[in-house]
């Protein structure tokens, strides 16, 4: 073997051994970043639609993976595994839970509160008047879901108890069939599930956010891909921001986007996206108390397997790489 077919040689064991490498050298500059996000993870569908995060990662040399799921806890279940690195919006109740497995979370943004973009639907001709008839009825709700959250608040200003009611701990697709088959007596869940409900069947909001609860929708990453690529993240923000606004003022536009991505018409769409703030924000220490309020309540219901911290996880900023609480 020659010089040169030797030198060759050495650059391809080289390159396959950093292939194979795991840990901290690996992880230093990941130049993939993978993306995991749920059907009503409104903002990422439309950058994942429209190109424009790609465009702008591929200036850094970095590119995307996209991965959806079912709902939020496998989401982030996933973030906790490894396997996605940034997680598209969930409701502000499933990083608690993603924290009482022991995930590593970082947060990368928030969304204003949007309370009416959930809620409890029982059908028209339900004899269900009222939160407190709910005593005693078997309810589909997504596990860790801000429908959970709901359910339990909206139950206790009822002066009901969680334990006073039968959870079918379901997807929203499974949850939709169970509530329209009447396998169960009522249905909790978010947009846009709540508007295409609404508009393909016959039903009857019992209770939705106001008052209640505030539903925020968080983003987050992984702590180790936040310490390794912070420029990542501030593209990643940026770009979710600038997706928002144009979201909200451009509503047809939106719609005509998102309704071949969600398998819903534009007037559904619509209709979910009015009930949306899609104001996107950086995450600030008070995020954090409130995520302790929804801790403790799930805690005190014996939901949350265990009492957590919520000021242990991270919070990234746009100024700063990550700061610590």
């Amino acid at each position: 073997m020659n010089r040169r077919h030797f030198s060759s040689g050495l650059a391809v064991l080289g390159l396959t051994l950093a292939s194979g490498l795991s840990g901290a050298a690996a992880a230093d500059a990941p130049t993939t970043v993978r993306i995991g996000f749920q059907k009503s993870s409104t903002l990422i569908n439309v950058l994942k639609a429209n190109g424009e995060l790609q465009k702008a990662l591929s200036e850094l040399g970095v590119s995307i993976t996209w991965s959806e799921f079912p709902s939020g806890l496998p989401l982030l279940e996933a973030l906790n595994v490894g396997a996605i690195d940034i997680s598209g919006d969930v409701a502000d109740t499933v990083p608690i839970f993603a924290q009482a497995a022991g995930a590593k979370l970082t947060y990368l943004a928030t969304e204003a509160p949007s309370p009416s973009a959930q809620a409890l639907l029982v059908k028209s001709d339900s004899p269900i008047k009222s939160v407190a008839d709910l005593k005693g009825k078997k309810i589909a709700v997504a596990k860790a879901s801000g429908s959970h959250y709901l359910l339990i608040a909206a139950l206790a200003q009822a002066g009901l108890k969680f334990k006073d009611i039968e959870p079918a701990y379901l997807t929203p697709a499974d949850g939709r069939a169970a509530f329209e088959k009447g396998a169960v007596d009522a249905w909790a869940t978010w947009d846009p599930f709540v508007s295409a409900v609404q508009k393909q069947s016959d039903v009857r909001i019992l209770a939705d956010g106001k008052g209640i609860a505030d539903y925020r929708r968080y983003y987050l990453a992984s702590s180790t891909f936040a310490a390794a690529r912070p420029d990542v993240l501030k593209i990643v923000f940026a770009k979710l921001k600038e997706s928002g606004e144009w979201t909200k003022k451009n509503p047809e536009a939106a719609a005509k986007l998102l309704a071949p991505v969600w398998g819903l018409d534009e007037a559904i769409v619509t209709a979910a996206n009015s009930r949306r703030s899609y104001e996107v924000q950086p995450v600030v220490a008070e995020n954090l108390t409130d995520e302790q309020k929804i801790a403790d309540v799930f805690f005190a219901e014996g939901v949350l397997p265990k009492e957590i911290k919520a000021s242990e996880a991270q919070i990234w900023s746009p100024e700063k790489k990550a700061a610590a609480n």
